[in-house]
């Protein structure tokens, strides 16, 4: 946690001096007290030494592969990562993903975009709230009583439907690839079958959605699988 009480710490690890530099000063304006390591071992290290409240990490790393570095931190800790991807690996992102990243950023990346999956990964570990009652637009769910409602009527949701809504509100903001839904839901043995995840996204789309053509709130990474948006960008 950061020594400056009140500002977030981000540790970012990429051996490019530009892009660390850039990171440095998009995060410093935005707020976040930032650290820097330039391979998987300072990386580690300045994780075991600093514990920062998330992570940017790079995948390319001189000395180890990044993903190897997210796999071993994952070992035992669950600190907030983004991974950097250089355009058009999409296998490397679902990797990434899988081994327990929270997002990834193509390279190039804008400034605003990186700042905003920044605060969706870090809004994730707030602790739950303690009447363990979510909202999402028209959309109040009940975790207690696992009660669903929109504008004020009940939702009649099959188990599967309100297990899959539970498992997005739980990594709400955060991108679910479509092997770790269908191992969470369905088993390991349906890690390939996306045909079912598939029926039941339009299934909660339509009951849940205002606009089935438009979803806000679920929404769809091409090739990748899905994230749910705990609260909806603004209509522009």
């Amino acid at each position: 946690m950061s020594a400056d009480v009140g500002k977030a710490e981000v540790l970012v690890i990429d051996d490019e001096v530009q892009i660390r530099r850039l990171l440095r000063m998009t995060l410093e304006e935005a707020g976040y007290v930032v650290r820097e390591a330039g391979t998987a071992a300072a990386g580690q290290n300045e994780v075991l030494r600093h514990c920062p409240d998330a992570i940017v990490l790079d995948l390319g790393l001189p000395d180890e592969p990044g993903m190897e570095l997210l796999k071993r931190l994952r070992e035992w800790n669950a600190v907030p990562v983004v991974i950097l991807s250089v355009f058009g690996q999409e296998g490397s992102k679902i990797e990434g993903l899988d081994a327990g990243a929270d997002d990834y950023l193509t390279k190039p990346f804008g400034g605003g975009e990186l700042l905003a999956r920044l605060r969706a990964v870090m809004r994730r570990i707030k602790p739950a709230v303690a009447t363990n009652r979510f909202q999402f637009g028209s959309v109040e769910v009940d975790l207690a009583r696992r009660r669903v409602t929109k504008r004020g009527q009940p939702l009649k949701l099959t188990s599967m439907e309100y297990a899959l809504l539970q498992l997005f509100i739980a990594h709400r903001d955060k991108v679910l690839t479509h092997r770790q839904i269908l191992r969470e839901l369905w088993g390991p043995k349906a890690e390939t079958q996306t045909h079912y995840l598939r029926t039941y996204m339009l299934r909660l789309r339509r009951k849940l959605e205002d606009d089935l053509d438009a979803p806000r709130f679920f929404q769809t990474e091409s090739g990748i699988g899905y994230r749910f948006l705990s609260e909806a960008p603004e209509s522009e």
